[in-house]
């Protein structure tokens, strides 16, 4: 008699299997079924394959209510409710704490533009503190002294230019009503008296009093930037170096290659945008002189300023300095005011930006207005010009640590919109792709280096037992 090559089934012990117990293929095609392991009925070689739905309501009971589309949707919303949750306590911490928030950033900033430079001169054979302190206190003269310039420029012919500028606006309007084209200026005119009772009310003076606080704020944030500066700059390595300790392989590699992209997108960001606002300061200061326009030079220090803040920047110091010439030199110097200034920003964002800046941050110009829009809104003007860089910095972290972008064009969607210049992995030098190799393959070659206290105590004993 032929026998079933199928094996034997072993028999149902009591105790043993539940309505919860996973399905095997068999058992929803038509095998044998164990009536006590299964709600589905038995069936014989004969039978036909049990039906989708038999087999969805012998495993409801099993998987409970959540399994279905409208169950996952929800345990979805929880996670995302909850996520959202946690985001918002966390960035209630750091409102709270703004102010150290400011100053660290601030300084790690300041370390990334100035760290080659300690880097330069410890390969030179300066020593680590000494290096420290000479690229530290060349930092903290540099700024000071444009801060200090800029306040000695500004404060003595700050009441002259804010009153040219408010008489530049008066002349425009009245320019504008007078000229052919259907604009009305009520709303406008609103809008400033509202202002102008807000600036001359009790609650105005009344906030104005807060301006001691304000001025503590500041001086403990800087004191306490400088701080963080000075250690960023002499320890850094070592803060980061214990931080790596504590991860391995990939997750190491990718930690270290984030804070290396990081560094550099800050880095470059500072050093381009300063060198970048310092030829516009020239350039529109410059052409403010040759035209006879008054208040040339605290003109051009506002045009060095706004510099900082991408985009917005440029365009608000040109206004004022539009304003300026309209009342003082007329509109034909004023139109070509304005034309200088469009001249020059075209030279910065088509020639300069390209050239010393490179692709630093690789950022659409709409996420360079989203991220301005929301820093300005959470930080003031402190958020305003950390806003680009950080959020390039967060671009770069997401490029490292994910890998599902498709790289290269696609026969359906076409060229590929990233440039692969602006690609992450196109930034690292050669010394660093090979440290992050190390990084991912040192334990499985072999190294010390990375391995736990407790992993290397139990090597170190397995060693004497030996």
């Amino acid at each position: 008699m032929a026998t079933s090559s199928r094996p034997e089934q072993p028999p149902h012990r009591p105790g043993e299997g539940s309505s919860a117990a996973p399905l095997h293929a068999e058992s929803v095609l038509g095998g044998k079924v164990d009536p006590g392991t299964s709600t589905i009925p038995a069936a014989g070689p004969g039978a036909e394959p049990a039906g989708l739905e038999e087999t969805t309501r012998a495993l409801a009971p099993a998987v409970g209510p959540w399994a279905d589309s409208l169950g996952r949707a929800g345990s979805r919303a929880a996670q995302a409710l909850l996520v959202a949750a946690v985001v918002v306590g966390l960035v209630w911490i750091l409102l709270r704490i703004k102010i150290v928030v400011i100053a660290a950033m601030v300084a790690l900033i300041l370390a990334s533009a100035v760290g080659p430079v300690v880097k330069w001169l410890e390969r030179k054979g300066w020593s680590n503190l000494l290096a420290t302190l000479t690229a530290f206190l060349g930092i903290l003269l540099l700024l000071g002294g444009v801060i200090t310039g800029i306040v000695l420029t500004v404060r003595s012919q700050w009441d002259t230019l804010t009153s040219q500028a408010s008489e530049g606006w008066n002349e425009l309007r009245r320019l504008l009503e007078s000229s052919p084209l259907p604009l009305d200026t009520a709303s406008i005119d609103s809008a400033v008296r509202r202002a102008t009772d807000f600036v001359t009310s009790g609650s105005f003076a009344g906030s104005a009093l807060s301006g001691l606080s304000a001025a503590a704020s500041f001086v403990t944030g800087l004191v306490l930037m400088i701080v963080i500066l000075f250690f960023f700059l002499k320890d850094g390595e070592k803060m980061w170096n214990f931080a790596l300790r504590w991860f391995r392989g990939e997750r190491r590699a990718k930690l270290a290659e984030s804070v290396d992209r990081g560094a550099q997108v800050l880095g470059g960001y500072v050093r381009g945008t300063a060198f970048v606002a310092l030829v516009d300061a020239v350039l529109i200061g410059g052409a403010l002189l040759i035209l006879g326009v008054p208040l040339a030079l605290p003109l051009a220090v506002l045009v060095f300023v706004t510099a900082f803040i991408p985009v917005v920047g440029a365009t608000i110091a040109g206004i004022i300095a539009a304003l300026v010439a309209l009342v003082t030199n007329g509109p034909i110097i004023a139109l070509i005011v304005v034309a200088v200034i469009v001249a020059v920003n075209q030279i910065e964002g088509n020639i300069l930006q390209p050239i010393i800046m490179g692709r630093t941050l690789s950022l659409h110009a709409l996420i360079v207005l989203l991220a301005l829009t929301v820093g300005t809104l959470v930080g003031g003007i402190f958020g305003a010009i950390l806003a680009v860089p950080y959020t390039a910095v967060a671009w770069a972290v997401v490029q490292v640590w994910s890998s599902r972008y498709q790289v290269g064009d696609d026969p359906v969607l076409g060229p590929d919109p990233v440039n692969p210049e602006d690609r992450v992995e196109a930034k690292a030098t050669m010394a660093e792709r090979w440290r992050y190799q190390r990084m991912r393959y040192q334990q499985t070659l072999g190294g010390r280096f990375g391995v736990t206290e407790r992993d290397a105590a139990r090597q170190n004993n397995d060693d004497d037992r030996s």
